[in-house]
Order: C-alpha cells, then structure tokens, then sequence
C-alpha cells in the first residue's frame, strides 16, 4: 500500500470478486471532514436505489473521522453506515476502542465494502495491504470468542478487531458490531449487514503511519491544553470513576426515565440497580485510544456467577434491560448485558422488544402460540423475569419461537401481530427509542422524531438542554426557557445546534462524553483550536457548522430517496396521551401535546433552511 498523506485513503474492498484497491481522496475530505460525514456523502453518491439492505448491492462503510488516530485526545471514533436492515433508512454507527486509530495506523481513512464472500471470511488489513481469509472455523463463534481466537493468531502482530457474533450471522435486523469485550457499534443493524455479506471479522495489524503528531511546542500545547480542559471538567471525577453507569439515580430523579416499555416514568425506587453500587467488584479500568475518561470497566462477581469476569454495563443498558423491562436485580442485568455483546446484539433495540413483547402479554395481546418455547413450555413474559429476557435473546440469535418475530424490530413486530399491538411499538422510523421518556422532555422529544437514523437520543446528545445556564441559553436563543425541559420555546433551534454539533463531532472522530457532557461544548470553540493546531488548517466556527448543514441535507435526502415507509418526523400515539400511566406531568407546564410538538418541529424546519415538510434543497457535492 503506497504511504498516504495525513487524511490517509480510501481502502476499498470486493467480496464478491475478492479483490481490493487503494483511492486517494478529493476535495471530500476538507467539505464531509471524515467519518460519519464522509460516509454520508459516499452512500448518497454510490448506493443504488431499491437497493435491499441485506444484498450484496449494499455498501457497508467503515470511516475515522479527521482527528481519528491523532495525538488528539478522546480521538478513537470509527463511523459505521450503510443501508439499515431495520429501518431501511441510513444506518449509522459509532464505536469505540482502538479499532479506529489503527486503521489509521495503516495509512487508511475510509473502509468500503461491497459485495457479497460466497462462504465466511474474514479481513486482514495491514500496512502493506489487505487479504481476504478464510473464516468457516469462525463461523458460529461469538463475538468474544471471535476475537480471542483472530487475538491469539496474530498475536505477534497488535492486532485489533471488528467482530460480528451469531446475531450478525443469522441477520437479527439489530445485530451490532463488536471490539475488545464491550465497545459496539451497535444501533441500526450494521452487524446484520456484514453477516449478510459473509464477513465474519475484519482484522487491523498496527502500522506505522501516525496521523497529525504533536510534534512541535505548539501542537503539544494544544494537546495538553484541551486534555487539561477535560480533566478539570465537573463531572470528569465522576465519569471516570462510574461510567455512565452512575447516572441512574440522577435520570429518574430528574423524572426522565422511561419505564416498563414507557408506561411509566420512573421507578419508585432504582438503588438496586443503581450502577454506582459497582464499584467495589471493578478489577481494571479502561477506555479508548487516547481518552483521559477511560470509563469502562471489567466487574468480578460472585463465584456462582456464569462468567467470573464481565464488563460494567453503560447508562443505555442498565435502563433498557433493566427499568423498561421491569428488572432491578442488576447482576442479572450485567448478565445479559454481556450476553448481547457476546451475541453481537443491540442491547438497546433487544432490550425494546422484549419490553414490547411483555407489555403486549400484560395487556392479553400477545397470541398463545408466541408465549411457548421449543418445547411447548410457556414463556412467563411477566416484567422483570430475567430468565426469560435470556431465553428470548438467545431465541432472537437463533431464529426459534417468540425470538424469530422479535429479532425483526418491534415495527416489523408490530405489523405481524396486527393493528392492537401497535400502540404498544415504540420506535421513530423502525428505530426503537433509548432511556429518555419524550413526554417529559421536550428537546429530546424533538430530537427523537427528526433524529435522521431514528428514534435515538446519542445521534443528536441534546444534553445542552439540561447542561447549559439560563444565561447560555438567553445568549443563544433568546430565552431562559430552552433549557427548561418541559417548556417548548426554542426547542426547534436548541435540536438544531445538538443535531449539526453531534454531526460534527462524529465526523472529526471525537467521542460525545468528554466533548459535550463533559466540557459542553456545543460550540466546538475549544475543538477547532486543537484542529487547526494539529492540522494546520484554518478552520473558522462557521466553515465547520456549513459542513455541518451539508451533511444534515445529505442524510435526509438519503433517506428520503432509500425509505420505504415511515418517513414522517413523528412520535408513537402513545407520547400524546398525557396522564394515562405513570407519574404525571406538572400542568403548570405546556408539556408534550401534538401542538407544541408540530410547532418545535416546524420551528426546527426553518432553523435548518428546509422547506415546511422538512425537504433540503439538494447540496452542491
């Protein structure tokens, strides 16, 4: 492979053909910066229509973004997109770890996949090329294991590796991508889309390339600069210490967090699954390349337990496994927790279904013959059984009994069970929603509908909505009320800085924790100064934020051209109906009602420049 320039190349792989090449980039890479944006502009330009996610026409791409690699600090994120099997919309994934930087390593930027292996294999990348391998004796392995295997043959050589498990292999319409034990690429289906092409594992040998060194006075001061800056957050204290795993009591005190499929908001009571509580079983701290954070964790359990070493599981899981699925035991939790990760599932979108599902039986709709399993027992779907969440995860990854209906999503779940069950299927574009309950926080709310992958709160981490002073958000939007979660005013322009900034920060290959809930720094004013330090561009606030808006038309036009159904920027019914179940919203407060959601939404259109329906006008690319 011949040595690329600093915003390294573009590697592009054929399965089907079994051959590979090197492109250099163009102008693309200073207008989309690298990852999420530069994938955006790829698949908007190359993706046929009427492509089917789970073909071989489909594209599957792998990008770092700008800083990804660097001497930056938090620089680790590698972007995932392609066609999604779930939504049928953009897939779009971020992951962690190191698999990112040492694709950097060798002089590669850009990762594109296309085609279909006529029998497993798997890739190994280094700095002088790419071969395509045999992966049959993989085949059927979990993503752990996968890895430990691919670790152990390349061990004299650093590697580092993007796994699916059998979720990915038997096409789970949510199965994720896997590193090391716990950092996934998971939302979206990205993991079903390599099993559909027959890739098992894509292996990255360490290189010599490094991109964007602090090699003078000045690019060291950057860098020591902003890692001094993230370090003497607030909350870095506390993150590093517990992860997002201790925010559980703060989310349902806050009175966000939704609850047995969303019937409720809140708990009673979370101190039995309150992740801070973990802390004494922690035997190692860990994080990304280049990350000062370095919240994740492996957790030693109780002897009895199935694996005496598991990982701590993030804020997303403890809520979804945990208090929408009605559980509180949280070593049963963590239990599955890692049971999705071995599987190569989405914990998120497995967490939701199996919440749709035991909603459904609490409610009489769930037909008899989905309630039994192999052998004619019957399911107890009742909430909180963590016996059955188990059972039902590995009947997903297996294709067997009330499994082969969930593992398609809960729309595609819905529509098979028929038009009662439907008010029970939360979800935005076939997206299942995240931990945050929209009906009592209306950014999010906002954010959930125009989300441009779907129902998701990390694709737009409008965390500014409850982070920011008074005084900042009078100063942005002219009103105190914008960051007051209950209240609608300005809500349109408030989702509109969270969706460019949240673009942007994966598109410069920076992860969300340290930037905008550490360091809120929804302006990117301290980002761009270690940018052009490192660089030596000169890149202003509003060549950034124009970069931004482009990418924000892309995917939506992407959309709009690839999206068979459920279009609409919408919430479920559900959200509408106001005092039916749980606590209740104070009624001094607008609240969420279908007026002051159709008016952020349509504030939310202007403040991006698109038509009334929420249309782009097509970008010059």
């Amino acid at each position: 492979m011949n040595r690329g320039n600093a915003f390294g190349q573009r590697l592009m792989v054929d399965l089907t053909n079994r051959q590979w090449d090197i492109r250099p980039f163009g102008r693309e890479t200073h207008e989309f910066l690298g990852g999420r944006g530069l994938n955006a502009w790829y698949l908007y330009r190359h993706l046929p229509d009427n492509a089917d996610p789970m073909s071989a026409e489909n594209i599957l791409m792998f990008s770092c973004g700008l800083l990804t690699g660097s001497s930056a600090p938090c620089s680790a994120r590698l972007h995932v997109n392609s066609l999604s099997p779930l939504t049928h919309i953009l897939g779009s994934s971020n992951i962690g770890g190191y698999a990112g930087a040492w694709l950097r390593s060798c002089g590669v930027s850009s990762l594109v996949i296309r085609g279909r292996a006529q029998l497993p294999v798997y890739l190994e990348v280094t700095r002088t090329g790419v071969v395509i391998r045999d992966a049959g004796s993989l085949w059927g392995k979990d993503a752990l294991e996968t890895q430990e295997i691919l670790s152990d043959r390349y061990k004299n050589r650093r590697p580092r590796i993007l796994a699916i498990g059998p979720a990915g292999e038997t096409g789970v319409r949510f199965a994720s991508i896997m590193t090391e034990k716990d950092h996934a690429a998971g939302r979206t289906g990205m993991g079903a889309v390599m099993g559909a092409k027959h890739l098992k594992a894509v292996v990255i040998c360490k290189g010599d390339d490094k991109p964007f060194p602090a090699d003078t006075p000045e690019k060291k001061n950057a860098v020591k600069t902003y890692a001094g800056m993230i370090r003497k957050a607030p909350e870095f204290d506390f993150f590093s210490e517990y992860g997002g795993a201790g925010y559980i009591e703060w989310v349902n005190d806050f009175g966000i967090m939704a609850s047995k499929n969303y019937s409720r908001i809140g708990m009673d009571d979370v101190s039995p699954f309150d992740g801070k509580q973990l802390k004494t079983h922690i035997t190692r701290s860990s994080g990304c390349f280049k990350c000062p954070v370095q919240c994740k964790a492996d957790l030693a359990l109780e002897s009895d337990a199935p694996e005496k070493v598991s990982t701590r599981p993030e804020f997303e899981p403890l809520i979804n496994l945990g208090a929408k699925c009605g559980l509180t035991d949280i070593k049963a939790i963590i239990r599955l927790d890692n049971l999705c990760n071995r599987l190569g599932m989405d914990s998120i979108s497995a967490a939701s279904t199996m919440a749709f599902a035991m909603d459904l039986a609490q409610n009489g709709l769930l037909p008899e013959t989905y309630q039994k399993d192999e052998s004619g027992n019957t399911l107890d779907l009742s909430w909180g059984n963590a016996g059955v969440m188990e059972t039902l995860l590995n009947q997903m990854a297996e294709n067997k009994g009330l499994g082969s209906l969930l593992r398609l999503g809960v729309r595609a779940a819905a529509q098979a069970l028929g038009p009662e069950s439907q008010s029970h299927a939360v979800h935005v574009k076939g997206l299942e929603l995240t931990a945050y309950h929209p009906e009592s926080i209306m950014g999010t709310a906002l954010g959930y509908a125009v989300s441009s992958r779907g129902g998701d709160y990390n694709n737009v981490y409008a965390s500014l909505e409850y982070s920011w002073t008074k005084d900042e958000a009078e100063a942005e939007f002219g009103t105190a009320e914008a960051v007051d979660i209950q209240s609608h005013k300005a809500k349109g322009f408030l989702i509109k800085k969270a969706v460019i900034t949240n673009i942007l920060v994966d598109s410069l290959g920076l992860c969300k924790v340290p930037v905008l809930s550490l360091l809120r720094s929804f302006n990117l004013v301290p980002e761009i100064r270690l940018i052009n330090a490192l660089t030596g561009l000169d890149l202003t606030r509003e060549d950034l934020y124009a970069s931004g808006e482009k990418i924000a038309a892309l995917e939506k036009l992407f959309n709009l051209r690839h999206g068979r159904e459920d279009l609409e920027d919408r919430l479920p019914d559900m959200f509408f109906r106001r005092g039916d179940a749980g606590k209740p919203i104070d009624p001094s407060k607008p609240g969420l009602t279908r007026e002051t959601f159709d008016a952020m939404r349509s504030e939310f259109y202007r403040a991006m420049g698109w038509d009334e329906n929420g249309i782009p006008s097509a970008p010059d690319i």
